[in-house]
């Protein structure tokens, strides 16, 4: 019976290996593998081959060094864990990135982290960073109770997907004295690609997320949070800051925009005056919300008024401002504002 392969094994932290050992990385891998130096240097081979590792100096004492694919993972205890340290010390140092996505990856890094560290209730947090060609992907995974569930049992909310639609707006915090509740919302806006799995749910920014099966989900409850940004990526964090401010005249989180699609419950249509009311929380932290109707096609006459004729004369310094609509979703925010007119 063939002995099972482990290139996948070794590629897990391949880069911080060959830094470790430019001269001896076969003997290294023979040695912590517990295999013949001849299955060692074909797994080197390998390495060099899918960009991994290169090679240079002669051919009898070759130097290796970090190809263009890296990949560093690590599991760490959350007790006494600083977030700005490890990124520092264990991953920032291996990956080749342009400053712009430095900053971007070291925020979502960081800002992940520290939620594993203050809000997830968990003992362990594992995290993972690859680059490749076109991109890096960082993936953050513990081992604790779950955000949905988290944020569904502060708000005592019915169903744990409204958790997901809270988390989308914004400014929302389990523990306000040490959060603003603004890391998810800003870092999820940061990267080309963000998604949350927990409690059986998904929140993601963008819909395309191939790249997430080829990523390690090391434990079976708690939360994994995948991030990728491309290499050639012209964003900095103050344009995403930027974006949600209005600046020079108000530098606060003021504006956020909020995938009504996310309001909806399974197959559920937004009809109702409960519906708006669910949605609405938390408006009032804002001065202008952007009520983006794409994948929406229909909405109820209850479900337009409360939220357009009502709340809007109950608070007037909130902005509401719909846009992607069909034209049955115009229809009904027509009629709704109509009165006020």
């Amino acid at each position: 019976m063939a002995k099972p392969s482990r290139f996948n094994h070794l590629t897990q932290n391949v880069t911080r290996d060959v830094l470790a050992h430019p001269k001896d990385l076969t003997k290294f891998y023979s040695e912590t593998e517990n295999i013949t130096r001849a299955a060692a240097a074909r797994y080197v081979l390998q390495l060099e081959r899918e960009g991994w590792i290169a090679r240079s100096g002669s051919a009898t004492r070759p130097i290796f060094s970090p190809g263009y694919k890296r990949r560093v993972s690590q599991l760490y205890a959350l007790k006494d864990l600083e977030e700005d340290v490890i990124w520092t010390r264990d991953f920032r140092p291996y990956f080749n990135l342009k400053a712009n996505v430095t900053n971007i990856a070291a925020h979502g890094f960081t800002e992940m982290v520290n939620n594993a560290i203050d809000h997830s209730s968990g003992s362990s947090v594992f995290v993972a960073a690859s680059q490749t060609e076109q991109s890096i992907t960082m993936v953050v995974a513990d081992d604790g109770i779950g955000i949905f569930e988290k944020i569904s049992t502060a708000l005592n909310l019915a169903d744990k997907r409204q958790a997901l639609f809270e988390l989308s707006k914004g400014k929302f915090t389990t523990d306000p004295s040490k959060h603003s509740g603004e890391g998810v919302f800003f870092t999820s806006r940061m990267f080309d690609n963000f998604e949350i799995e927990a409690n059986g749910l998904q929140f993601s920014h963008d819909e395309k997320h191939d790249f997430l099966m080829e990523e390690l989900r090391p434990f079976v409850n708690g939360t994994v949070v995948f991030m990728r940004i491309g290499l050639d990526s012209e964003r900095t964090t103050s344009d995403v800051f930027n974006q949600f401010m209005n600046a020079p005249e108000d530098f606060d989180f003021s504006k956020t925009i909020v995938p009504m699609k996310l309001a909806r419950l399974g197959d559920e249509q937004l009809i109702s005056r409960s519906q708006a009311k669910r949605l609405i929380a938390r408006f009032d932290r804002f001065k202008k919300v952007i009520l983006d109707f794409k994948s929406v096609n229909e909405i109820g006459q209850a479900f337009a008024d409360e939220l357009f004729r009502v709340y809007a004369n109950e608070h007037p310094q909130v902005e509401l401002t719909p846009v992607n609509m069909s034209d049955q979703v115009e229809k009904m925010w027509l009629r709704a504002v109509a009165p006020r007119a």
